[in-house]
Parts: C-alpha cells; structure tokens; sequence
C-alpha cells in the first residue's frame, strides 16, 4: 500500500474496534481475535446480514462497502484508484504539475443547485450583516460555502437549517481567513488571546457586570466574535441544549490546535508528521459534523455520542475530511505552509508529488476504517446512531464534491 520509506500509521479496523477496552453501551456480537482485513469482512457480514425494519437503511448503506473491501487490492501508491474516486480522474491545479489523485471517499448524495444557490446567497448577506469578510464579499460567494453545506447535508431540503450549519461553519472559517491568513494583523502572537475571547463568546462568560460591560465592547467591535456569538444563538432554535454544547466542546478542541500551529509560526519550527497528524486530530472537520443531527431534525443519543468507540470514529472522519483539504488547498497557499504532503516532503526526502501520493494514501488509510467501523457501529447501535454515521458519511462525501470544484481551490476567485 505504500512506496518504501513511508511510515504505516497503525490501522484500526472493526476487529480493534471491538477489542477496545472501554466500557460501552453498545453491545455488538463477539468479534473473532485478529485484525486482518478478511476477518473484519466476515465479522462485519455476520452484523450486518441480521437488522431489518425501521431505522436499519443505514446499516446497510456500509454492506456493499465492507463486501468491496474483503476483495478490493490495495491502493497502489503511485497514485492508482480505488473503486470510490473522483470520478477515476486526477485532480490537477493550474499552472502546477503536482496532481491529486483519486481518493478514496464517498460520492455526494444529491446536488440541487437551485438550494445550494440559496443558501449560499442568505449566508453572503448574514456575513455582511455581522462584518465578517468585509471587502471581500464577492470572493466568498465565489467560494460557493452554500453549495458545500447542501451538498454535505442531504437529509434536509430546509434551507433555514442547512443554512443554521453553513453559518457555523463561516465562523469556523472567518478564524483562519481573519486571524491566520489574512486580516490586518495576524501576528501568531496574537492568536491565544484572540482565541481566549472566542470562547469566552463560544461558551459564555460570566463576569461581574461592571467587567462583562468591557468585554460586551470588545465583541462588538470585532466582526469574528459577533459571528460566533450568531451563529450559536441561530444554531439554538433548531439545536437542543446537549447539541449545543457538542458543538462548543469541538471549537474548543480546534481552537487549541489553532494554537499550537500559532506556536509553529512564531517559533518557525517545522513539526514532524507525528505531530502534525495530531494537530490535524484536533483542528478538523468534526467542528462542522458535529451538527449532523441537529440539521437532520433528530439527536444522537449521549450515551452513544460519548461511546469511546463511536467518538474514535466520527473522530478519525474528521481528520480524514481535513487531510483531504490539505491536498485540494495547497497548490492555493503559500510553498512554506504546514501542511501534510509539505511535511512529508520534508521528513521523506522525497518530491512534492510523491508526498502528495503518500498523504493520499494516509487519507484513504483512515477512510477504510471509518467505513468498516461505521458498518459494525451501525449493525450494533440504535436507529439514531445508524442515522448519524450514515449522515457522517454522506457529510465526507459532499466535502469531496465541494473540495474538488470550488473557485476557492481551482481557478481564479473573484476579487
């Protein structure tokens, strides 16, 4: 699976998933000792052949995929497809010869432009409305985030609620694209107090007035702050409590990866993949997935949302959806930024190209075992539970779409 001189990152399949030791409310069947991939396949056949009736589409969404996946070679790692592609084409970047290669990933569940196009125009005027991307308008509706949101949460046709999770998501992005890469200022020294003042917006404090007086001038003052400030109130009307506070959970779990890449930047360390692959843990995807039942209309249970198995998985879909945007965003960032193929280059002392084809590889890796544990989880789990990871899939799959056609990774965006 890889070329030479790569480093495997241990893999954990349905059988390791099962073999975790912590405790959990799920009760699957008895797994047979092992972690090859047949043995995976049979247990996996075995779960998913027994649920029918309501809530069970889901489980069987992961059936097809796990039976591919008993038989299906490894992906070469010169770049070569797997059955679930980019269409069996490469992805190419104008004006460079470094190429993405078809990943393995699930295709989108539905495109409707008409709705993307909505979305994408009420989230526009919500940014102008809070100050965010001022000056910068018309590039962000190039960037079609609306299209990405629809495309990511197929199970609702209501605008007002893909929207509630495309307006999250800008915020997320207004981090980066105000505090990180552009902005008057983005000293990385500043980020940890910039940081400290989202959460305080993200989950919010409490101060005795006479000081909650100063802080309330500070947010009203920087257009980031009133986004999220936003964007959580939207997300509470169609969102319960515990939906909401998953939601502040995982941006405080990104917002320490910010950190730590602001450390990067000061410090002008470059880190290893190691560690790099553990920011990439910490600042992903999941941030924005997190919302996939609230937007369904419907709520994971907690017991199941804190399940150590089922948290690993929705987890490592986030990772594998951010590695995924480190290969469509890099031909648009500087050559010296942090990303996994610049890192792998480096540490590998291989080309940029071959660095590409190994965090594609790195990618697919996670891929196969999000999907053979989503299929054990799902046969295992409540109906809500096979709904939620059937929406996380889909979600990786709508982030494919997005990542492989938005102006915001190929071509020219509006100025």
């Amino acid at each position: 699976m890889r070329s030479e001189g790569t480093s495997r990152m241990p893999q954990l399949d349905g059988a390791s998933l099962l073999k975790a030791g912590a405790r959990s409310v799920l009760r699957p069947h008895r797994l047979a000792v092992g972690d090859t991939a047949p043995a995976v396949a049979e247990a996996a056949h075995g779960l998913l052949a027994g649920p029918t009736g309501l809530g069970t589409s889901a489980a069987r969404l992961f059936r097809t995929a796990v039976a591919e996946a008993e038989t299906a070679p490894d992906r070469p790692a010169d770049g070569g497809s797997d059955k679930r592609s980019d269409g069996g084409s490469e992805e190419r970047s104008e004006g460079s010869s470094v190429r993405v290669p078809p990943l393995y990933c699930p295709d989108a569940e539905r495109d409707d432009p008409a709705l993307g196009e909505e979305v994408n125009n009420r989230l526009v005027e919500w940014a102008e409305e809070i100050g965010i991307f001022q000056g910068r308008l018309e590039r962000l509706r190039s960037h079609d985030f609306g299209r990405l949101f629809m495309l990511a949460h197929p199970d609702t046709d209501d605008p007002e609620r893909i929207l509630t999770a495309a307006r999250c998501g800008l915020a997320e992005w207004a981090v980066d694209d105000h505090w990180v890469d552009e902005g008057e200022d983005t000293t990385p020294e500043l980020i940890g107090s910039r940081l400290a003042l989202a959460h305080a917006v993200v989950d919010p404090v409490r101060l005795p007035a006479r000081y909650l007086a100063e802080f309330e001038n500070v947010v009203r003052k920087e257009p980031v702050l009133r986004a999220f400030r936003s964007c959580l109130d939207h997300l509470a009307r169609i969102a319960s409590p515990t939906q909401v506070a998953r939601l502040r959970h995982e941006l405080a779990v990104m917002f320490v990866g910010y950190n730590q890449e602001a450390e990067w930047r000061s410090s002008g360390r470059t880190p290893a993949v190691w560690e790099y692959m553990l920011h990439r843990y910490e600042n992903a995807f999941y941030p924005c997935m997190v919302l996939v039942d609230p937007v369904g209309g419907y709520e994971l249970p907690a017991a199941e949302f804190a399940d150590a198995r089922v948290r690993r998985t929705y987890l490592y879909a986030g990772t594998a959806n951010v590695l995924l945007n480190d290969l469509y965003s890099m031909t648009k960032e500087d050559p010296t930024d942090t990303n996994l193929p610049n890192l792998l280059a480096v540490e590998d002392n291989c080309s940029l190209q071959e660095a590409v084809d190994r965090a594609a590889c790195i990618h697919d890796e996670l891929m196969h075992t999000v999907e053979a544990e989503c299929a054990v989880l799902s046969a295992a789990g409540s109906p809500e539970l096979r709904r939620y990871l059937a929406g996380l899939w889909a979600w990786m799959g709508g982030s494919k779409e997005w990542h492989a056609t938005s102006p915001r990774y190929h071509g020219a965006s509006t100025q």
